[in-house]
């Protein structure tokens, strides 16, 4: 665990010290992943500088047992590998509500974020990711989850 944390904090401290690059202004689209039983996400990103944005995810379940919805919000540091390759490390939180027939309720919870991206040459862009989320309630999200996803993205 403390080799974890120490990684984490060297990603991070890291992030602040690299070079400027190429950031789309908006992208918007898919995040494809387990998403804790949620599956897909609507996944849009917000340039704010040089190498930071915003990231926000929104997964929804509407099944006949299980009603959810989560909104995550995530900063993200985005560095350089290659001209249309970066790679990025992000942290944030998020909220939501759940249904599933006995018990109704809200939580929220805390995440990390790591991966990687491509940009193409058409407006398109690929990433991996890896997003660990601590949630915080009794029933729906009380535990650690790990989420690892492929998003989709149309950029403008």
């Amino acid at each position: 665990m403390k080799t974890l944390i120490f990684s984490v904090l060297a990603l991070t401290l890291t992030a602040f010290s690299v070079n400027a690059q190429d950031i789309s202004k908006n992208a918007l689209g898919l995040r494809l992943g387990d998403n804790d039983g949620l599956g897909a996400e609507i996944s849009y990103q917000r340039h704010l500088n040089d190498n930071n944005r915003l990231e926000f995810d929104l997964g929804w379940r509407d099944s006949d047992n299980l009603d959810v919805f989560k909104l995550v919000g995530l900063y993200q540091w985005v560095m350089p590998i290659d001209d249309s390759f970066n790679w990025y490390v992000g942290a944030g939180a998020g909220f939501g509500s759940y249904d599933n027939g006995n018990n109704d309720g809200t939580f929220a919870l805390v995440a990390g974020d790591i991966g990687i991206e491509y940009n193409f040459d058409i407006p398109l862009q690929l990433s991996l990711d890896f997003r660990p989320e601590l949630g915080f309630d009794d029933d729906y999200s009380d535990d650690v989850d790990f989420d690892i996803a492929l998003g989709i993205r149309y950029r403008f």
